[in-house]
């Protein structure tokens, strides 16, 4: 009941609350005004990064300027919220223009109800710190992604309004990173003045408030062509996403965010506009600079701008009302460093903590008879560098370039036994690619059906912030999925030890976790894990999110009352429930493809998640390097994988592999006789 009498006490407080590019670098001037011709290939494609790749206090105050102050949002009537953040999310400044507007409304612009839908108490600044984060967080050396971007590859359809096209190929993605996440670390104000030294607490990448961001206007900033944080901005009001990419808009948050890149735009040969998947374009931006309504070369210097026009703002658990230089990515300061010990010759990267120790170096696994060891845990992120330094990758650029992928192992309670990263992988992908093997566990796993039947009623919120009368039942979630493959016993005991009826990959829990099944057929019904395409957004997706509604409403009355309790109660790494308050799905479900169950015979033992380039190359890397294992250790048994059952007459996936993925051989069909 406590929870509750917070998210009532929210509608309370929310009353309260309403009331080679770069500057200074040679060669091309990629994100000056005007737009620059040519290719503008910034050369680099992983290895440019290096101990002075950071924004520099004058950076984050010039790219604020440029936003702001009398430059372009007053050009645009538009008071704004502009928030920057480093590469790994660490929240650099926020500042707030007076007369913005203090909250958002979240919404599809479908007129759905339930989930996030039409909640209007969401303080602007966290929406525009998930614009900075998701900018910054998608982006590499060799690719740069916007928040418009995300909005393309997140929706029903790819492209979205293509009717009888799949879903967007990060479909999910957006309820990742986030604050109740154990891979994902606390800003370290949270934890100020409760614990001295903070578990989980300084270095590494830092969560994003409202998750990955699909509402246009947040932007990556380079330096000298590699990435080194995110610029975002609310002035509209609306939280939501592009519906049609077949026309351009006159977005004015994206138009105040270009105008924030001046100087540190993204090479334009690694825009998403020059990236394909599925033989379609990636959109980036629908703004130029030459649409801007002032010339962000001649904004005004950031100590010029008078305290009357607005101010930096000080904020509970991200900021302290100051503008803080970002840190170095590849560097111990931020978290994510060369590998020294554990992987030599594979060039991979591993997260530290601020003593600049291995946060996942291999460890033995807990819970089951036939747990792995570090060593196999070892081995099989190991093989899994090994596969991705072969392939040729989806989403990079120059075309030859290898995939840049995070690999995760689990252990049969959800523990990670070891995680690496290949060199410039998207920061998104670390958390991400833990989500993805958790979830082929738990789906895989005997006790799924009664762990889901057991939790407490997912409550959404009013606008307002108070409960709704919408309760979801998870009991009703697992019958539904029981009567739509006609079988009892799913997601419950099978033919071994801790295994559940199905092997269920995040591919296949993908194609029952659509709003169309099979995916994208219109006028098909839902998969059991979705809502109906009449009630569903990406703001409310059906069972992913139903698993984090609760704790997400706990997350925002923390912040609304500046209270890092509810936070903290949230926090597996201290003991607590995390996202979904199911052990072994700590940091929530994740429904788009990168991911196997591990198997010992018959016996589920563990699963692997990959995640960072194309979602072929991800399931590829994942099954590859399961295979090339041998040993006792292998994958699920042939009779219970999920491409072994069809549901309603349709067959679910297992895995899917590209054609011709490797840059060193022409083989094809790769992933046949797993």
């Amino acid at each position: 009941m406590q929870g509750f009498h917070r998210l009532w006490g929210m509608a309370v407080v929310a009353a309260l609350v309403s009331g080679c590019s770069g500057s200074g670098n040679s060669g091309d001037p990629v994100g000056t005004a005007p737009r620059p011709s040519g290719t503008a290939d910034s050369g680099c494609t992983g290895s440019c990064a290096t101990a002075a790749s950071f924004l520099s206090v004058a950076d984050v105050q010039k790219v604020v300027a440029s936003a702001t102050g009398f430059n372009e949002a007053q050009a645009q009537s538009q008071p704004a919220t502009i928030a920057v953040v480093d590469r790994v999310g660490n929240v650099l400044g926020v500042y707030r223009m007076s007369g913005a507007r203090t909250t958002v409304t979240i919404s599809s612009g479908r007129g759905v109800v339930g989930g996030l839908e039409g909640v209007a108490i969401i303080p602007s600044e966290l929406a525009a710190i998930s614009k900075a984060v998701t900018g910054a967080y998608l982006s590499s050396e060799g690719n740069a992604f916007s928040t418009r971007t995300a909005s393309q590859i997140v929706q029903e359809h790819f492209n979205p309004g293509e009717f009888g096209g799949p879903s967007g190929p990060l479909f999910g993605v957006q309820f990742s990173q986030l604050l109740c996440s154990d891979v994902i670390n606390l800003p370290a104000p949270v934890l100020a003045g409760i614990f001295a030294a903070g578990a989980n607490v300084g270095v590494g990448p830092k969560a994003s408030p409202l998750g990955l961001s699909a509402d246009p206007g947040g932007f990556p900033l380079y330096k000298a062509g590699t990435p080194v944080g995110g610029i975002g901005i609310v002035a509209d009001g609306v939280y939501g996403l592009d519906l049609n990419v077949s026309d351009r808009d006159r977005d004015v948050d994206e138009l105040i965010a270009t105008a924030g890149t001046f100087g540190f735009g993204a090479p334009l040969d690694r825009r998403g506009d020059r990236i394909t998947a599925d033989g379609k374009t990636f959109r980036f931006s629908d703004v130029d600079f030459a649409d801007l309504g002032r010339n962000p070369a001649q904004a005004p210097a950031f100590a010029s701008i008078p305290a009357s026009a607005g101010a930096l703002l000080n904020l509970f658990a991200f900021s302290d009302g100051t503008i803080q230089p970002g840190v170095a990515f590849g560097t111990a300061a931020s978290g994510i460093r060369p590998d020294n010990a554990d992987y030599a010759g594979l060039d991979a990267f591993v997260l530290v903590d601020r003593a600049d120790t291995p946060r996942y170096a291999p460890r033995d696994g807990r819970g089951s008879p036939g747990f792995m060891t570090a060593a196999v845990a070892r081995t099989i992120v190991a093989e899994g560098l090994r596969v991705a330094n072969r392939s040729r990758a989806q989403i990079r650029r120059p075309t030859g370039t290898q995939a840049r992928v995070t690999i995760s192992v689990v252990d049969v309670q959800g523990n990670i036994q070891a995680l690496a990263r290949t060199r410039d992988a998207p920061v998104f992908g670390t958390d991400v690619a833990v989500q993805k093997a958790r979830s082929a566990l738990f789906l895989s796993h005997a006790d799924a059906g009664d762990a889901l039947a057991s939790l407490p009623d997912a409550r959404y919120l009013n606008a307002d912030g108070s409960p709704s009368a919408t309760v979801v039942d998870f009991g009703n979630v697992v019958t539904d999925a029981r009567s739509f493959f006609a079988m009892p016993n799913l997601l419950a005991q099978g033919g071994g030890l801790d295994a559940g009826t199905v092997a269920l990959t995040p591919r296949a829990i993908g194609n029952l976790a659509r709003p169309y099944f099979p995916d994208g057929l219109v006028g098909t019904q839902h998969g059991p894990f979705s809502k109906p395409f009449a009630q569903w957004s990406p703001f409310s997706t059906g069972l992913q999110y139903d698993l984090l509604n609760n704790q997400i409403g706990q997350i925002l009355t923390a912040y609304l009352t500046a209270d890092s309790l509810p936070i903290l109660e949230l926090r597996p790494e201290l003991g607590n429930a995390g996202c979904t308050r199911l052990p072994q799905l700590r940091n929530g479900l994740q429904i788009f493809p990168g991911g196997v169950p591990i198997y010992a015979g018959t016996m589920l033992v563990g699963a692997i998640g990959v995640s960072g380039d194309g979602v072929d190359q991800d399931d590829m890397i994942a099954a590859l390097a399961l295979k090339n294992l041998g040993g006792i250790y292998s994958h699920a048994p042939t009779a219970i994988r999920s491409d072994r059952f069809a549901p309603q007459g349709v067959r679910l996936r297992y895995v899917q592999c590209p054609q011709a993925p490797f840059l060193d051989s022409n083989e094809q069909n790769v992933c046949e006789g797993l």
